[in-house]
């Protein structure tokens, strides 16, 4: 709390048993993840839909509609349109190019699945050679969103695709669900 300029801590109380959280149960390995503590929760599927596949409809919508055009939806705090939410329009834009980056990191933890069951191809050199053309799109999404440019989210929205397309061409795009990540 920040009173006349003095910052005062106030602490919160602490949980019943009732009300504590869940403790999640890893999926992965966390021992020898380079993030101490860090743990794999989703399996790749999992990871793409709920970050990525939002995230880079965004900046999609911001090829065709003006991101700064898009009308505050009436309940911008709970609306699922990112563009029309309360850190919507450009910002939506840039926050989605970030999200695509910092998912890189998360696509490097050891002991992640593909919906199959196989391991994430970690140990394969075109996997982080393919996780870097992920982050670099979405920091040229982002930069290109801080432009409030359409034709700048044009070029990068053609840099993610592309960098989507090498890993999803190599893993994903398989007749047989059971050759993913192979």
């Amino acid at each position: 709390m920040i009173l006349a300029g003095m910052v005062i801590a106030v602490p919160f109380p602490a949980l019943s048993q009732a009300q504590a959280p869940a403790k999640s149960r890893p999926t992965g390995s966390a021992a020898g993840s380079p993030i101490p503590g860090a743990r794999v929760e989703a399996n790749l599927a999992q990871l793409m839909r709920g970050t990525l596949f939002p995230s880079s409809n965004v900046i999609f919508a911001a090829q065709n509609v003006n991101p700064a055009d898009v009308p505050q939806d009436k309940d911008s705090g709970t609306t699922v349109n990112l563009l029309a939410s309360a850190y919507g329009k450009w910002t939506a834009v840039e926050n989605s190019g970030l999200a695509l980056a910092e998912v890189a990191n998360v696509l490097m933890l050891p002991g992640r699945k593909c919906s199959n069951g196989l391991p994430v191809p970690l140990n394969n050199p075109d996997w982080p050679k393919f996780v870097q053309e992920l982050r670099d799109a979405g920091m040229a999404v982002y930069k290109a969103a801080q432009s409030k440019n359409q034709d700048n989210i044009l070029t990068a929205a053609d840099t993610m695709t592309n960098a989507c397309s090498n890993c999803h061409n190599k893993w994903r795009e398989k007749p047989n669900l059971a050759d993913r990540c192979k």
